[in-house]
């Protein structure tokens, strides 16, 4: 039997655009990913297209084209004047393959593995406790088995990377320091940014042999072979090179506390007197009550990895806790902040 509906029933506190939008999320933000998948921003990047233009040049119907022309325009990545299309700065900045801040193989890396963020995978992330990428299969190993992965991961990094790695070495002065660790670097693209920022600066790329391998191509892209070299280090247990500035993007989020813990003492043990630990992440309110991005890239981090995103405190208790001093935290580029602290 259904519960009776009492006739005084009362109009909500709230309305009811929070539920919606959590709707709106999972079916419009993938228009964006097809936008890009079907080359609509690259048609767009001479010249304005009306929309009959571009379902001529991309073989669309104009029901889909326009709807997601219409999601697009909605989320400021187009506009729309005189009923023509036309890009905006932030799709010409990240979407175009043309600029040094190029976004969109990060974007194809998440087309790739889209399985990863579909309800049954998080679902099973949640309920098990482990990454669900590949399959199920661990991240890391999964790209030393098969090249074509890491290939495809390092190159999705380096996208996402290029545009803060021209931000952050101009947060504080890092003038003083000689030689930098990328550690786990990648592609190298923080080490680009940072001797591009810093002209006395040279940089060290640590990663596995295949990736050095990749960022040693993307190092030469910029002509920076003589100002930044890599090395076939595993962070985890070999000796790492002598340097004065250590610099961590996107690892703590990917390791559990203790594994974090165990890379900032080695990063204590290994630096001299004076030398500076840069952490560069997403963070977390200190409540870790938000703010959006940071708490959905847990998710992610969820889906992908061991670990989770941080919160400022978090990170400076850590550092302060393995003996580094002067620990602070600064805002650097979009949702990025860095932590850092000098080794006494």
């Amino acid at each position: 039997m259904t519960t009776p509906v009492s006739s005084d029933i009362q109009t909500p506190r709230v309305d009811d655009r929070p539920v919606w939008d959590v709707v709106f999320a999972v079916y419009g933000y993938p228009a964006l990913l097809l936008a890009h998948r079907l080359k609509v921003f690259a048609l767009l990047a001479d010249n304005p297209h009306t929309l009959t233009e571009i379902c001529n040049a991309l073989n669309l119907k104009q029901r889909p084209a326009e709807t997601i022309l219409t999601v697009a325009t909605a989320l400021g990545f187009l506009s729309l004047r005189d009923g023509r299309y036309a890009l905006t700065a932030v799709t010409e900045e990240y979407l175009l393959e043309t600029s040094p801040h190029y976004f969109g193989l990060f974007w194809d890396l998440m087309i790739d593995n889209y399985q990863v963020c579909s309800f049954s995978s998080l679902e099973k992330a949640v309920l098990t406790d482990a990454p669900q990428t590949y399959g199920g299969g661990k991240l890391y190993q999964s790209h030393e088995e098969q090249i074509e992965l890491l290939h495809r991961f390092t190159s999705g990094m380096h996208s996402m990377s290029m545009a803060s790695a021209l931000a952050w070495p101009g947060i504080l002065d890092f003038s003083g320091y000689r030689t930098m660790l990328d550690i786990g670097g990648g592609s190298g693209a923080h080490s680009i940014g940072a001797v591009l920022r810093l002209p006395g600066l040279q940089a060290i790329v640590l990663d596995f042999p295949q990736v050095c391998e990749i960022a040693q191509k993307y190092i030469a892209e910029y002509h920076l072979q003589d100002r930044i070299t890599t090395s076939n280090v595993n962070i985890w247990y070999d000796h790492w090179p002598t340097a004065d500035l250590h610099f961590f993007s996107n690892i703590y989020h990917d390791w559990p506390p203790e594994k974090c813990h165990f890379l900032t003492a080695k990063s204590f043990d290994s630096l001299a007197s004076g030398g500076r630990i840069v952490i560069h992440e997403m963070l977390c309110n200190d409540e870790k009550t938000g703010p959006f991005a940071p708490a959905a890239f847990g998710m992610m981090m969820l889906g992908w990895t061991e670990g989770k995103q941080y919160s400022g405190p978090e990170l400076s208790a850590m550092l302060q806790e393995i003996g580094f001093e002067n620990v602070q935290i600064h805002k650097a580029f979009g949702y990025y902040s860095i932590v850092t602290g000098c080794k006494p």
